[in-house]
């Protein structure tokens, strides 16, 4: 999925920096603002017991399948290897979707074409149906959700996020799409997955290593994901605007607002109970890098490690001052 501050580039430099720092042998790692997963993902693959996070729910959905489910899934209520077939053959249905976000709805956006929406909805309340009539489990509903919220996604009409849509049906937006399985990462270690605010949760976990990749600027996940929440949760909500936008007052991160962000960071800190906590953040963050260093150093003994990488560009049209930033892994040993 294109995502703003997507680690899957930095896997490697990240990886590479926890383990001169706290070495291999640590058992629980702490996803506290985990996104799509990618991090957490990778760190179940070496091994890990994964405790993720994100206050966002369509987030939440991802790391419940990828994380959460870590056997694969029988459906033992439909023949072998036939759901996808089911979910990509529902009975075609017009809902939330295409009301709103489908040009031939009248709703004047232009988010998917009009037998994408309705193919989205179709398999939406298929799921919906399929889960409360118990024909498949929590385990199985995540992983069609996630499944359904990846495939739709890499046919969205968008620059790259949802905070509004292009004028004109792109080509990958014209195809057809259909939903696709996705990867189920078996492990055999225990794993939790949460959906709340990083600084209320940080006061009830405990981990040996603690990774925080808060957001670094003013633009908030909510607003530009808003189309993928309402996939996930697929609650009908009040639209707002021309984008039509659901309300997200309440899921606003303090990290993306200079005021705020320096007082919730030093707060997450203070509060970690972990061997070792690290942070990814850019050159071009709210939070200055001699407030991190001095936040980190008074919780034990800091150090960073720092990395180029090509810049995320979520508007194509848009002019930006570089065409690279500097990543930094912020480190502390916790005294």
């Amino acid at each position: 999925m294109n995502y703003i501050g997507s680690k899957l580039s930095l896997l490697s430099f990240i990886q590479n920096s926890i383990f001169e720092v706290a070495g291999t042998t640590n058992e629980i790692f702490c996803d506290l603002f985990a996104g799509t997963g990618i991090v957490g993902r990778h760190f179940k693959k070496l091994g890990y017991s994964i405790v993720s996070n994100d206050l966002q729910y369509y987030s939440y959905v991802l790391n419940r399948h990828y994380i959460g489910n870590s056997q694969n899934l029988a459906f033992s209520n439909f023949p072998a290897g036939k759901i996808f077939d089911i979910l990509n053959n529902a009975t075609p249905k017009k809902g939330f979707i295409f009301n709103n976000y489908a040009f031939g709805s009248g709703s004047n956006r232009l988010y998917f074409s009009d037998s994408n929406a309705i193919k989205c909805d179709s398999i939406r309340l298929l799921i919906e149906e399929l889960h409360s009539n118990n024909s498949i489990s929590d385990n199985e509903y995540f992983f069609l959700l996630t499944s359904l919220l990846e495939s739709i996604d890499k046919h969205a009409n968008t620059a790259s996020v949802y905070a509004a849509f292009l004028k004109k049906l792109k080509k990958s937006a014209q195809k057809d799409f259909y939903v696709a399985p996705a990867e189920t990462i078996i492990s055999h270690k225990p794993q939790l997955v949460f959906n709340q605010d990083a600084n209320k949760l940080i006061r009830e976990i405990k981990a040996d290593i603690l990774y925080l990749d808060p957001p670094y600027n003013e633009r908030q996940y909510a607003s530009n994901y808003h189309l993928l929440e309402t996939i996930a949760k697929y609650d009908s909500p009040v639209l707002i605007g021309k984008t039509g936008l659901r309300d997200y007052k309440n899921q606003k991160s303090e990290y993306c607002r200079k005021q705020s962000a320096v007082h919730a960071f030093a707060d997450i800190i203070r509060n970690a109970n972990a061997k070792y906590i690290f942070l990814s953040y850019n050159n071009e963050g709210l939070i200055s890098f001699d407030e991190i260093r001095y936040i980190m150093s008074n919780k034990g003994k800091y150090g960073y490690f720092e990395q180029k990488y090509n810049r995320f560009k979520a508007d194509k049209h848009r002019e930006y001052s570089a065409d690279s930033t500097t990543e930094y892994i912020h480190w502390v040993k916790c005294e």
